[in-house]
């Protein structure tokens, strides 16, 4: 059986681990990994607008990984729409790298939970298999972790090099054009950031516990006897 420190570095291991795979579902359903301004350069170029004016034409725009949407922003008041990633939009987008992302958070998924069911089994008994013990909690914890930081890496790549909001905000846009004034990385995607920090928290449980610190020994003090207490 595994000592009471051990049992609780890997009991908050494990809730960790279970935390952490919320923490990717959770982000993975919600629409909200950015944020953003957007100009109706058409609307905003054919009337002229000055700075004053140009607050007529600035919607707004927000998107997930599944759905999204946006205010239109073109002198004519704003107008609400949604839209959905898949199946049509995906299509106009990076589509590989896209679905890589979703990839990278499923297998993130995995193997938080697999991370979460060897900390578990840490915390009940001390296994006779070297895999089964802390070495796998940290490959797993490390798998899971590094398969977050590349879709959280592969994201601000969609945005920033392959103009993901862009392409978003002119889906379907016949007549007007829109550009980006301002981008925000939004709740969803720093769960993700955490999530992957979460598991780094993890790692250093396990080395942690790893650690044999030295036992405390009291003392004993030795009886001198000497001919003068035996005389008494």
């Amino acid at each position: 059986m595994p000592g009471c420190f051990k049992k609780t570095l890997f009991s908050l291991a494990s809730l960790i681990s279970f935390v952490s795979f919320i923490l990717i579902v959770v982000a993975m359903g919600i629409p909200k990994w950015m944020t953003g301004k957007i100009l109706c350069k058409t609307g905003a170029d054919l009337v002229n607008a000055t700075d004053p004016e140009l607050v007529k034409f600035i919607g707004e725009i927000y998107y997930g990984l599944f759905r999204g949407g946006k205010i239109r922003q073109c002198g004519l008041g704003g107008r609400r729409s949604k839209f959905t990633i898949f199946p049509h939009m995906v299509k106009k987008l990076n589509t590989g790298l896209h679905v890589m992302i979703i990839m990278f958070l499923c297998v993130a998924i995995f193997f938080s939970l697999v991370s979460f069911g060897f900390c578990i089994l840490n915390t009940i008994k001390v296994p006779y298999r070297a895999i089964k013990g802390p070495a796998g909690a940290c490959l797993w914890n490390f798998l899971a972790g590094g398969f977050v930081v590349l879709a959280v890496t592969s994201f601000m790549a969609a945005v920033k090099l392959h103009h993901l909001t862009e392409r978003i905000a002119n889906f379907r846009e016949n007549i007007f054009r829109f550009v980006i004034l301002e981008e925000r990385f939004e709740d969803c995607f720093w769960i993700c950031v955490a999530s992957a920090t979460a598991h780094a928290v993890n790692l250093l449980l396990i080395a942690i516990s790893g650690i044999h610190f030295p036992k405390i020994k009291t003392k004993t003090e030795e009886v001198n006897v000497t001919a003068e207490d035996i005389m008494y």
